[in-house]
């Protein structure tokens, strides 16, 4: 067996990147720091001078703690804990525990309040889509619609007895879902979230395609679920040139005879399911990247203003991988 000196494996381990580190280094470069700053610093804290209490901890700060939580589904303690666990972390947010402490699960807490009341999120989504946008990102060619279910918890194990009364369920297949649904607008050319709407489950896909949909949008694309969409889309009922491509449903063609027709048909649903594809990555990026495959807050207000941070967040690194700097980007 090869012998290396102690300096030699020392040298190795300096070079390990961990997948944690890789991916916080992606999003340091990605994430529009002074942007969001600018944005956001008029509802932070403006005139904490002189003011009793906790000293106020810097907005880039929290806004940094606040993002490992979406990318890693952590709860405010948790979070907390993982901070003084993880080197990586802590090197992201910039704390040094020889000089200081991390920031508690209340600070976190009332910072994500502070948002909530302001809408921040939505701001924060916003303007990170800006950003993409100056970079040629957002093509409006097009949009793609489409929607999820996240479950949320159906106990009743609580001090009011019930479910969330703002959450339903509904039925897919043969399987009931308790929670909501998160709809989504897609740019049709780089698969980019441009558009989030959160209802509770029971609400037909179909139905939310006006508020999803930009007003230059000349195709929008649709699963079968979204059959008759053009009538939920008043300012495109008159532009000539403007087009709903819905797929058609399985059972109709399958119960064709063999034919061209039958062939043509099948390839040009082939065609648009090529498109729809798209819509799927910004799901697959924040359930299975960033792990939210639960609501974490009672009400559809707390859980849409979560979902506009997290598509946002999910929009860096679908427009890394567009740029190839994030390919296969992975928050372990």
């Amino acid at each position: 067996m090869k012998q290396i000196s102690f300096a030699q494996a020392e040298h190795q381990n300096r070079k390990k990147v961990t997948r944690r580190e890789r991916f916080l280094a992606q999003m340091e470069v990605l994430v529009p720091w002074q942007r969001l700053i600018d944005a956001l610093s008029p509802s932070y804290f403006p005139n904490a001078a002189g003011k009793r209490g906790r000293p106020p901890i810097g907005l880039e700060r929290m806004l940094r703690i606040y993002f490992l939580q979406q990318w890693y589904a952590l709860a405010d303690e948790a979070l907390e804990d993982a901070i003084y666990d993880s080197q990586a972390m802590r090197d992201f947010v910039g704390i040094d525990l020889a000089i200081e402490s991390v920031p508690d699960a209340t600070t976190l807490l009332r910072f994500c309040h502070l948002l909530e009341k302001h809408a921040l999120t939505q701001r924060i989504f916003e303007e990170i889509n800006a950003h993409l946008a100056e970079q040629g990102l957002f093509m409006r060619e097009g949009t793609i619609v489409d929607a999820t279910i996240v479950a949320a918890a159906p106990s009743t194990k609580n001090k009011a007895k019930q479910r969330d009364p703002e959450m339903k369920q509904t039925k897919k297949g043969n399987q009931w879902y308790f929670g909501l649904k998160a709809h989504i607008g897609v740019d049709a050319v780089t698969g980019l979230t441009h558009s989030v709407v959160a209802t509770s489950a029971n609400v037909a896909d179909v139905t939310m395609a006006g508020a999803l949909v930009r007003e230059d949008d000349k195709r929008v694309y649709g699963d079968a679920g979204y059959t008759g969409m053009w009538k939920h889309l008043d300012e495109k009922k008159d532009a000539p040139d403007s087009k709903c491509c819905v797929a058609a449903k399985r059972g109709a063609i399958k119960k064709m005879d063999d034919s061209p027709m039958k062939t043509l048909l099948l390839a040009i649903e082939k065609a648009k399911a090529s498109i729809r594809a798209k819509v799927e990555h910004p799901f697959h990026v924040i359930k299975n990247l960033f792990g939210y495959r639960k609501v974490r807050y009672k009400g559809l207000a707390k859980n849409q203003a979560q979902l506009f941070t997290l598509f946002a967040l999910g929009n860096l690194v679908l427009a890394g991988r567009c740029e190839g700097d994030a390919g296969g980007a992975s928050v372990s």
